[in-house]
């Protein structure tokens, strides 16, 4: 699959300013746009999200437990 020239010209200019090759550029958006693992984070924030609601204690509270648990800080 062949891109069109002015995508080209585009990927070309940018690869010059950032001092890279054009295939290093399209390597970082294909990672930006599908990120490695992307799957597995899609997976666990559809769980998050469908998890039943919990009760959750005042912000103070939860802020006190958060630095009982990081060793008093």
């Amino acid at each position: 699959m062949l891109i069109e020239t002015e995508q080209r010209v585009r990927l070309e200019q940018r690869a010059a300013d950032r001092g890279v090759s054009v295939a290093a550029l399209v390597r970082d958006a294909i990672d930006l746009v599908y990120p490695p693992h992307g799957d597995r984070r899609a997976a666990a924030a559809a769980d998050i999200l469908a998890a039943e609601p919990m009760a959750v204690g005042d912000p103070a509270a939860l802020r006190a437990e958060l630095d009982e648990l990081r060793g008093g800080a």
